[in-house]
């Protein structure tokens, strides 16, 4: 009996509905419309964990929007992995972002290994009937890429039995990538009917499918990005040891190399070093499918050493949605110092609380924040804490920063519009 599975994730409720009091009547009448085509259709989306990290928070939301605008949309995560199997694809992800650091024979034998089990896994579920096959099946990200190449290779023709259309999205940020691997992926991405990107950046020239923008999105209705009173949001900071009446700096994210926290913490003591009140939470989430991030996390505890006004917390200290979003609430300055970002959601969340946010200059964030308008892009450790002080030092910017980075969110990325987008990337094959 095949171990490696896939485990159909058990979905809450969100209703178009419940949008309109924060993306508008217009939007979501658009995505009622561009549905109406489309009832039935059958949607599988697949990825590798449904918690901790980006990919499941946008699938947690879009699914459940999908199936309200009438289409079977369905999410499988894979399942009965082994821990070394996402060693190997975390060194993927990080090689695709442009990591020189290539995969040894062994690493490549062990994911191939991992994809041809999965895609038998397919081949066991599947039935014969093509009324019963999937319309379009969407792969998200390198953990279950390869399962198409073995589908054919262990049955030709099966792939289509199984689904009519398959689909790659690509949530990383592509516009370096590490040659070695690339050279391995590619070949496998091109099987494909069609690749989503979140920026034209990422779109390669060996991809020859079809490509298709879209841009990821934040939830307004879920508890991480509702309206937190200051008063509730300063008392759960304040059970995490921070003192609520000094100037408080966050970055929320992953504890990734690519996010830089360790700039961070460089950034932070250039700004404590003019303003000696002010303090520093890391706030992260360590996702199943991510082994480096407790790694990471001990090294920063080790970076932090007796400074008790650097607080590292994650998912193990009791921070989830609501936390996280009364530190961004909280926040005097949010930081987002990536080096890499295919799209940082926990940027979007911030400025969607109104907090200007100080980034790194990655593509992704460049995507979301217009320098100087509703955010600062930065290049340097030393910029990053000039910009940070900048805004500690003139609430009046902060103010105006923080209405225009909500309104830039309002406008480009919230759920009815990744939603509709998606839609129209269906309604492209159906026809």
């Amino acid at each position: 009996m095949n171990r490696y599975t896939y485990q159909k994730v058990e979905l809450s409720e969100n209703t178009l509905a419940s949008h309109v009091d924060y993306a508008g009547q217009e939007a979501v009448r658009q995505v009622r419309e561009l549905a109406r085509s489309l009832k039935g259709l059958r949607v599988l989306h697949i990825n590798s964990t449904s918690y901790g990290g980006g990919v499941a928070e946008l699938l947690a939301s879009i699914v459940p929007l999908m199936r309200n605008a009438g289409i079977d949309a369905h999410w499988q995560v894979m399942s009965g992995l082994p821990s070394a199997f996402f060693n190997v694809t975390k060194k993927i992800h990080n090689t695709l972002q442009g990591s020189p650091d290539n995969l040894s024979g062994q690493d490549w034998q062990l994911y191939d290994d991992t994809d041809r089990a999965l895609a038998r896994s397919l081949l066991d579920s599947a039935t014969s009937s093509e009324t019963d096959a999937w319309d379009i099946v969407i792969m998200h990200d390198p953990q279950p890429l390869a399962v198409l190449s073995f589908l054919e290779l262990e049955q030709p023709g099966a792939a289509r039995r199984f689904a009519r259309h398959w689909v790659w999205r690509c949530h990383i940020d592509l516009s370096t990538p590490n040659p070695d691997t690339w050279a391995r992926i590619w070949p496998l991405v091109n099987l494909y009917d069609g690749v989503i990107v979140t920026h034209p950046a990422y779109a390669r020239q060996e991809i020859t499918p079809p490509l298709f923008e879209i841009t990821p999105s934040i939830d307004p209705t879920s508890p991480k990005n509702s309206v937190m009173s200051a008063p509730r949001a300063e008392a759960i900071v304040r059970q995490f040891g921070i003192d609520t009446s000094r100037p408080l700096l966050v970055q929320v994210s992953r504890f990734d190399p690519w996010k830089d926290p360790f700039g961070v913490v460089d950034a932070y003591r250039l700004v404590k070093a003019k303003r000696p009140q002010v303090q520093l939470a890391m706030v992260g989430s360590i996702a199943s499918d991510d082994p480096e991030g407790i790694a990471i996390l001990n090294r920063l505890k080790i970076a932090a050493g007796d400074d008790g006004d650097i607080h590292l917390l994650s998912n193990d200290d009791g921070v989830h949605a609501t936390e996280v979003a009364a530190f961004q609430q909280h926040a005097d300055v949010v930081i987002q110092k990536s080096t890499r970002e295919g799209f940082g959601l926990t940027i979007t969340e911030a400025m969607w609380k109104g907090k200007p946010v100080v980034a790194g200059d990655a593509v992704g964030c460049r995507l979301q924040i217009t320098d100087g308008e509703d955010g600062f892009i930065t290049q340097s450790t030393e910029e990053c804490a000039r910009r940070v002080l900048q805004l500690l030092d003139d609430a009046q910017l902060q103010s105006s920063m923080g209405i225009r980075a909500r309104s830039t969110v309002r406008q480009r990325f919230l759920s009815t519009e990744h939603v509709a987008r998606y839609l129209r990337l269906f309604a492209a094959y159906i026809k």
